[in-house]
């Protein structure tokens, strides 16, 4: 008879460690920190989705405009041709040339203003590029910094509720304060399942943004030294 017992002792206490289990038993201030945890972790990867491919298709598509812009030997004619279309570096040059015509409209060029207006307009085509791309950046940041302290009020909360089921009871044992711990290390764990994905996405992202700035700023630097050439002629 002893062998069957502990055989279902197991059993019955991996059903009680299930996910759905404990979610069901908690106190409803727990059940709220855990969905309102769930809820972060599908907004949280729903963004680094939506990150990630906007940013691959940003840098892909850059890449190659820029390619093809310095391979043409026309820059006006490249830019009536490709000058509107939806690639950050196609702002850039957008910018730059926009600036260009309405400067050499003068008979008397101002070359030190037209070379301060044109790095002044494609540095701002720069930063609203960079900021389309980084726009859901807040998200993550947010997510992977308050979701580890929302998991630990669900921690907090449980302990106290455990304590509660002591002193109503008047009994120390673990059938006792167990379900209440559980709980409790339970929200922790949705917390920092929230939490890391969006830390790490976060920090790589930034990276990715980072570089595509740079980038980009190189494209805006041989662009002004070009037109800056233009004008001494």
């Amino acid at each position: 008879m002893i062998v069957p017992f502990l055989a279902a002792a197991p059993a019955a206490a991996a059903l009680s460690l299930s996910p759905i289990t404990l979610f069901l038993q908690a106190d409803i201030i727990v059940k709220v920190v855990m969905a309102g945890l769930l809820l972060a972790s599908i907004v949280s990867w729903a963004a680094i989705i939506g990150i990630w491919v906007k940013l691959g298709s940003a840098s892909r598509a850059s890449r190659a405009y820029e390619d093809s812009f310095w391979r043409t030997g026309d820059m006006e004619k490249f830019y009536r041709d490709r000058g509107k279309e939806n690639v950050p570096s196609a702002s850039v040059l957008s910018a730059g040339i926009t600036e260009w015509q309405q400067s050499a409209r003068n008979r008397n060029i101002d070359l030190a203003g037209t070379r301060d207006r044109l790095s002044t307009a494609m540095t701002s085509a720069v930063s609203a590029a960079v900021d389309r791309i980084a726009d859901k950046l807040n998200i993550l940041a947010t997510i992977g910094s308050v979701s580890p302290f929302v998991g630990l009020f669900g921690t907090v909360w449980g302990i106290m509720r455990s304590f509660t089921a002591i002193a109503g009871e008047q009994n120390t044992s673990l059938a006792v304060v167990a379900p209440g711990i559980a709980e409790a290390l339970f929200a922790t764990a949705i917390g920092l399942f929230a939490a890391i994905p969006a830390v790490i996405a976060y920090n790589r992202f930034s990276h990715g943004v980072n570089r595509m700035e740079a980038r980009l700023m190189r494209f805006a630097d041989k662009l002004y030294t070009t037109f800056s050439r233009e004008l001494e002629e």
